[in-house]
Parts: structure tokens; C-alpha cells; sequence
């Protein structure tokens, strides 16, 4: 029965950090890993790209968190996104800076992130254990921690590290038996709930635009009156509804009020934001003007993607043999309000399983934000996604992992 200084389980891009910092420290440690190889879902991240983190300010980071994001202020005054990439850059990884601040590896290649984490790993001597999965965790008299693995081996520790994940990409072995353990070992877990996640539409029409991609649109999805979020960007159409950057950002403030609002929730896409109604009158006038004698549906080509048109046409009700000269007013004013607000219903969410983040986990009020301990059991910490803080798609939510685990590691570390 082997016994090292710090167990960890689970090998994500948290688990890989908490492993590190513990090995720089002189620990001997441990991580267990449930599939053959590590970082699974860290190579499927930002479309096997990988956002490392992003360029902003800690306030203004923060602030692209849930309500729970001030949990965060200590993991990121240990280790932020400035000492981040200097942390990748000092083995060899260039990056580059995108829109909105992103950070990616220089070469778009998640495996190049992978692979530093790999060489720290074996410079500071972390054994690993692949295939094998923890399938109880015990704490004895003495406050050491036995952990079993699936092929019945026992190991030991005095500090443990739950590494774990939340229950998105299953696939890459977020399966959520983290919280189990967690669970059993005397800690809250706040319902779990997807996060960045796509949303199922009721109009059957949707699926006629699968695939369909649409920049520079505005979105805001209201409930009777009240507008829940709004933002510029760029969404998708999917078989089942809608997705992409501007929806998954947006979704979750969505999902939460899908769980308790009496009225329907509307997706609005304006799809020319940059104009009002006003000018956009005008601009049909000269359109339809200038190109009197063609069918109307051909003359909106210039103004909306080709895959739209037939769904836009019949959403309008305008025939579609109508000619450009034979537009009523009222009619031109239809098409108007339907640039502006071309609006599905939302039913709900995707599963969780197809969420980029989990939202919910492990209580914050439950972990010390200055060392990531638990507050009801010495020598417990927790990092990462199995902690209940989750942020908008940005680099965000993989600092936050890398931050969280950088802080459990040294703090286990570091213990007497």
C-alpha cells in the first residue's frame, strides 16, 4: 500500500496545475487519471484550439463570472493570466492575442498546451496513474486519505485534491463522480445545470437553416416584456435550434430563467443592427427601385444570406412571385420589422452532457478561497470545474482552472 504527500484525482488542465505546483514544491505526488491518456477535454477546448485565458484586468475578469466569481480574487493574485502564459512561454509555446482579448497557442494546436503541461509534469517528477479509476474515497483516524481504484489497489495520502471535472463532454470522462465523493465526504453541491450551452427552438423551420451562420447580428432573448440579455456577435442554426459563440455566451442567464418563467422565452435576431428602421426603408425603396422588374425574394439577396430567403419569404407571408415593383408599403414595412426582429421560440436547453462548462458544484462557502481547503475537512481541496463557479466562453472559465489549481497545489504544498 503505497503512500504519497499529495493525491489527485483527475488529470484536466486543474489537476495537471495542482500536480505541478505540489511537484515544484518537492511533494511526492500522485494523479490518478480514469482514461489512457490526459487532458482530454482540454484537447476538444476552443474547437481543439484552446483558449488559454484572456488579456483583461482582474475586475473586469471577474466580472464575466457567475455571482460566485469573487471566490476567484485569491487563485488569481497567485497565478494569473499574465503568469500564465509566461508559465507556457518559458517552455517554448508562443501565443497570440484574438478578438475580445482571447489567448490562443500561436500554432491553434491544443495539444501544443498539452504538451508543456506534460513536460512539467515530468520535470517535476508527478507519477500518474492512467486507467484506473477512483472508485471510493475513506478518511481515516488519523486524517489520512485512502483512496481505491478500480483494480481494487489502495493508496494513501495526507492532503487530497478533487480534480474532477463537472458533467460536460462525458466522452473525455467528465462523468461527475467527483461530486459523489465530495458529496460523501460532508460538502454541499449546488444543483448542477448546464453551462455555454445550445438552446432547442419550436419553430420546425429552424431546421431548414442547419448550418446556417449569421455575423453581425444582434440577439436578445426577452420574456414578455423583460429583456434578459442582449449582445452583437455571431450565432448558428442547428437541427435542433440554435447555437455558436453568441449563444452559448448568452445561454446561461437563459437557462435560468427557462427554469421558472410563466411566459415564453423569444430569441429576437435583428439581422442588420447596424441600421434602423428608417434607413433600412430606404434602402429597400431604392432596392426594390432600382430592381423593379425582378421577383422581391431575388432582390433580398443583397441584404440576407441566400439559405434564409426561402424561410424569410414565408415567415412574411408575401408571396414570393411577387416583383419588386409590386411591394405595398405595408408590406415593405413587414419585411422592416422582420429584419429587426426575426424571433424564435426557446423550449429548452440542451443537455448537459453537450454544455461546454458545468454550472453548479461544490459550495464556495464550504472552500477556503485563499488555499482551496476545505472548511470541514483538513487536507481536502478542491480545483476547477467541479467547484461552483462558472464564466462566459472567453479564456475565462481555463484560468480559473488553471488558478484554482495552482492554488491547491501549493497550498497542499505547503502544509505541515
Amino acid at each position: 500500500m503505497k503512500k504519497y504527500d499529495i493525491i489527485i484525482v483527475g488529470a484536466g488542465p486543474s489537476g495537471m496545475m495542482a500536480a505541478i505546483r505540489a511537484g515544484q514544491l518537492k511533494k511526492e505526488v500522485l494523479l490518478i487519471e480514469k482514461n489512457n491518456k490526459l487532458g482530454q477535454k482540454l484537447l476538444i477546448s476552443g474547437k481543439g484550439r484552446c483558449n488559454i485565458t484572456n488579456i483583461q484586468e482582474p475586475d473586469k475578469f471577474i466580472y464575466n463570472f457567475s455571482s460566485t466569481g469573487l471566490f476567484l480574487r485569491s487563485a488569481f493574485a497567485k497565478l494569473f493570466n499574465t503568469e500564465l502564459i509566461k508559465f507556457f512561454e518559458a517552455k517554448g509555446l508562443q501565443v497570440k492575442i484574438e478578438r475580445g482579448g482571447r489567448v490562443f497557442p500561436s500554432d491553434d494546436r491544443a495539444n501544443s498546451v498539452l504538451k508543456v503541461l506534460k513536460l512539467y509534469l515530468q520535470e517535476n517528477k508527478v507519477k500518474i496513474i492512467y486507467n484506473n479509476p477512483v472508485v471510493d474515497i475513506k478518511v481515516g483516524k488519523n486524517s489520512e486519505f485512502s483512496v481505491e481504484l478500480k483494480n481494487r489497489e489502495i493508496v494513501k495520502s495526507k492532503s487530497l485534491i478533487l480534480a474532477t471535472g463537472g458533467l460536460s463532454y462525458p466522452l473525455t470522462g467528465s462523468t461527475g463522480e467527483g461530486f459523489g465523493f465530495a458529496k460523501n465526504l460532508g460538502h454541499k453541491i449546488v444543483d448542477l445545470s448546464a453551462g455555454l450551452v445550445p438552446l432547442e427552438v419550436k419553430e420546425r423551420w429552424a431546421k431548414e437553416l442547419q448550418g446556417l451562420s449569421l455575423k453581425n447580428i444582434r440577439i436578445k432573448f426577452i420574456c414578455g416584456k423583460k429583456t434578459i440579455t442582449s449582445e452583437i456577435g455571431e450565432m448558428l442554426f442547428t437541427h435542433f435550434g440554435v447555437s455558436g459563440p453568441l449563444i452559448l455566451e448568452l445561454s446561461s442567464n437563459v437557462v435560468d430563467w427557462l427554469k421558472a418563467a410563466k411566459d415564453p422565452i423569444k430569441l429576437i435576431i435583428d439581422l442588420k443592427p447596424g441600421l434602423d428602421e428608417k434607413q433600412l426603408d430606404r434602402r429597400l425603396i431604392r432596392d426594390f427601385g432600382n430592381q423593379g422588374s425582378k421577383i422581391y425574394k431575388n432582390v433580398l439577396a443583397e441584404i440576407l444570406p441566400g439559405k434564409l430567403i426561402d424561410v424569410f419569404v414565408e415567415i412574411s407571408g408575401i408571396s414570393q412571385n411577387k416583383k419588386a415593383n409590386q411591394i405595398t408599403q405595408e408590406e415593405r414595412r413587414k419585411i422592416v420589422r422582420l429584419l429587426k426582429d426575426f424571433s424564435l421560440t426557446i423550449t429548452k436547453p440542451r443537455p448537459i452532457e453537450e454544455a461546454i462548462v458545468t454550472r453548479g458544484g461544490v459550495l464556495t462557502k464550504e472552500i477556503d478561497p485563499r488555499t482551496m481547503q476545505s472548511r470541514l475537512l483538513k487536507g481536502l481541496y478542491f480545483c476547477g470545474e467541479i467547484i461552483d463557479v462558472d464564466a462566459v466562453s472567453g479564456g475565462y472559465n481555463l484560468q480559473a482552472a488553471f488558478s484554482t489549481g495552482f492554488l491547491a497545489g501549493e497550498s497542499a504544498g505547503k502544509e505541515d
